[in-house]
């Protein structure tokens, strides 16, 4: 299975997200019990896995041991690549110690006041540490995936269009940004919103891949990915089961875009994501175990 993974071609990166799965769950789930799920990703052929976090265990205890996760991984036969969240420049220090992380994740929110709420900083201060992670990222060999949080709309009142997307993009892009994820924090987008703003920044920036991190409801998730496919966008996140979503946005969660409504949908439209059914399958069965016990 895993030498035809190496060399199968993709029309869609699918990035499976368990690390936005557990990071709300109250019950600490064991290191073993993670390590076991995780391989069973690694096992499935997805693009990128967002496997991990190194951000304050206060914050985030469900993810305290990343460290100790990723030393349980088996990376031999796999194509799949890790990505880990990073909050900091203290984070992004640490995930650039380990070799096996290809991608740091970044959540840059273009709502000044879920950037405070997200990652206790400013936006100012937070465009600032874009530029270090950037630099650091060169030094070690590694790629930076900065997520435009409340990219299609917020509930705070912070000012949110087009052109203050662009305007991001557009930093991002002097800075030397490769990968942006477009990311519906609360559930908020709609096709009309996810149209517009991927039909803008798309055609923009061609040499910037742009990601659609969807979260949804379950009568919602088709139209969405819909827009987004329909307007170019050709990496999406997931997470099995739509399990998770972020505890910093709201008191209440609206669930991750579910893994198996991705496939579902990309298998319908001819679409080749390079995932194995049949692996996919048995992570599939185990994430009740994981996530309901």
């Amino acid at each position: 299975m895993f030498v035809r993974l190496f060399f199968m071609k993709r029309d869609a990166k699918i990035v499976e997200c368990p690390r936005d799965a557990m990071q709300g769950i109250h019950d600490f789930i064991s290191t073993k019990t993670k390590t076991d799920y995780l391989n069973l990703l690694l096992g499935c052929g997805f693009d990128t896995l967002d496997f991990g976090s190194f951000v304050s265990p206060k914050a985030i205890p469900q993810l305290a041991d990343t460290t100790e996760v990723l030393a349980g991984l088996d990376l031999a036969n796999t194509s799949t690549k890790l990505l880990a969240i990073v909050a900091n420049i203290r984070g992004a220090e640490t995930a650039c110690l380990h070799d096996e992380i290809s991608y740091l994740g970044f959540p840059f929110s273009v709502s000044e006041t879920f950037q405070q709420r997200n990652t206790n900083s400013s936006i100012a201060d937070s465009i600032n540490a874009v530029a270090e992670m950037q630099n650091l990222c060169l030094k070690h060999t590694k790629e930076l995936v900065v997520y435009l949080s409340m990219g299609f709309g917020n509930h705070y009142g912070d000012p949110w269009n087009a052109d203050v997307l662009i305007h991001w993009t557009d930093k991002m892009d002097k800075m030397g940004v490769k990968i942006l994820a477009l990311s519906d924090t609360i559930g908020t987008a709609n096709p009309d919103s996810i149209s517009a703003i991927f039909s803008s920044l798309i055609p923009a920036y061609p040499h910037i891949e742009f990601g659609a991190h969807l979260h949804t409801t379950p009568d919602r998730w088709r139209e969405k990915v819909q827009a987004a496919w329909d307007n170019g966008c050709r990496r999406f996140d997931g997470a099995v089961k739509g399990f998770g979503g972020c505890p910093m946005a709201t008191n209440t969660l609206t669930g991750n875009m579910p893994t198996e409504n991705l496939l579902a949908f990309c298998k319908e439209n001819n679409i080749e994501t390079g995932v194995d059914s049949a692996a996919f399958q048995i992570a599939f069965l185990e994430a009740n175990k994981v996530f309901l016990g």
